[in-house]
């Protein structure tokens, strides 16, 4: 009866909410039908620009459980919504917070918005196992008798489905899928479609170049990978983040490299190219000896002229190989970039284990950065760092005059943003 009276009021509570603010729908909205926070927070993150990731996390084992507990088998679950709140509210900033929904009784769904600016993949996934872990400990310490296995996974949002309304639903089964790991479901359309495009190397490259803040000269360009054309792969957030899930990562990668290599051989560029590579990648036992054979089809490229960039903020910590190709890869004159500096402790403690020849600040600290005094503190900081290791510095995410005039007067020596150029079609010399 208590049970009975208290699902009862929760109920009248959650219709109650349907005439409050989004910011109070984050948290077990009530499933209504003439108001949907979802849908609403997904077209307002699609409106400034950012993308939306659904992450979802479900009980393996929620029937065990079920009968473990038998008719208290709600006070569980009213314990575990519980938790995973507390542990989000702490690891997801309030303005990327769309929802936590609960549409079944043994999984949650986790809405939030990414920005471009300020989020990649790896952190994505990183923050997906953090609030995971936390909430776990938190119910062993309140049911320590109790083990529940949870599955997890993510996927990004396709704008080009027809509706939001659509596009929602259909990222949510895409999520679970991917959690779930289900046989003749989304997931194995997933894997079908990402080998596909690994099996006909069907990806395109586009160039964005860097530029010498002094005199505006190109003096190098920045590889950057797009999904088939048209295609929920398409945007290289959710190409990449499928491959992460899927186990496709290394074989994607390579490609990359394979097709940036022809191109370079085409165009007969003589710039510095910069290509992207993720922790995981460049630690691959593989690595160094795929790299060897694939240059012997390039004897005309000086590999000087090629500098890897390590991007995402994994970290590199537990990454057997990783060290040890650095080493063999700067022995061959190829020269190693870190990514996102500036963005988290990642990037500051992979620039102390490997001293790169080239440190890119991210455009966290660029943005604003004209308006901003703390920011502008941070990039002396920043640079003083870089002048320490021995490193060439590159600005990114220049996107106005005001932000460019403050690289010039703290002598920064190159620069990437669409204040100087779009990503385009690599060029000559």
């Amino acid at each position: 009866m208590a049970r009975r009276v208290t699902s009862i009021l929760d109920n009248l509570l959650g219709w109650g909410k349907i005439m409050l603010p989004h910011s109070s729908l984050c948290y077990y909205p009530p499933q209504f039908i003439l108001r949907n926070p979802v849908v609403s927070g997904v077209k307002k993150a699609f409106k400034d620009g950012c993308e939306v990731a659904v992450i979802a996390y479900t009980i393996k084992n929620h029937r065990e459980l079920a009968a473990q507990f038998g008719e208290e088998h709600w006070k569980y679950r009213k314990a575990l919504k519980r938790h995973f709140k507390a542990v989000i509210e702490t690891e997801i900033d309030k303005e990327d917070m769309i929802v936590l929904h609960d549409y079944y009784s043994d999984s949650l769904s986790l809405f939030i918005r990414i920005d471009h600016n300020r989020h990649c993949i790896s952190e994505i996934d990183g923050k997906m196992k953090k609030i995971l872990r936390e909430a776990e400990s938190r119910l062993f310490h309140q049911y320590p008798t109790v083990q529940p296995v949870f599955d997890t996974g993510y996927i990004f949002i396709d704008k080009s489905v027809g509706s939001v309304h659509e596009a929602v639903l259909k990222a949510h089964q895409q999520a679970f899928a991917m959690a779930e790991k289900r046989i003749q479901s989304e997931f194995n359309e997933m894997v079908y479609e990402i080998n596909k495009i690994i099996a006909n190397q069907s990806i395109k490259l586009l160039a964005q170049p860097i530029i010498d803040v002094a005199t505006k000269e190109i003096r190098a360009w920045e590889m950057l990978t797009r999904g088939p054309e048209g295609t929920a792969l398409e945007s290289p957030l959710q190409l990449f983040s499928v491959a992460r899930q899927t186990n496709t990562l290394y074989d994607l990668e390579m490609i990359v490299l394979k097709k940036t290599l022809e191109q370079i051989s085409s165009t007969g560029c003589r710039h510095d190219i910069f290509i992207n590579f993720t922790p995981i990648t460049l630690g691959n036992f593989r690595f160094v000896r795929d790299l060897k054979k694939m240059m012997q089809s390039y004897e005309s490229i000086k590999l000087n002229q090629i500098t890897f960039e390590i991007t995402e903020r994994d970290s590199i910590e537990g990454i057997d190989n990783f060290i040890y190709n650095i080493k063999v890869l700067r022995g061959m004159g190829i020269k190693i970039a870190v990514d996102d500096t500036g963005a988290g402790y990642a990037s500051l403690n992979t620039i102390s284990e490997i001293m790169p020849d080239v440190i890119k600040i991210d455009r966290s600290v660029i943005q604003n950065i004209d308006k901003n005094t703390v920011k502008e503190s941070m990039l002396k900081g920043l640079l003083l760092v870089a002048r320490e290791a021995g490193s060439i510095v590159i600005a990114e995410g220049i996107e106005n005059e005001q932000e460019a005039s403050v690289l010039s007067r703290n002598k920064v020596e190159l620069a990437q943003g669409y204040f100087y150029a779009r990503p385009g079609l690599l060029k000559t010399v």
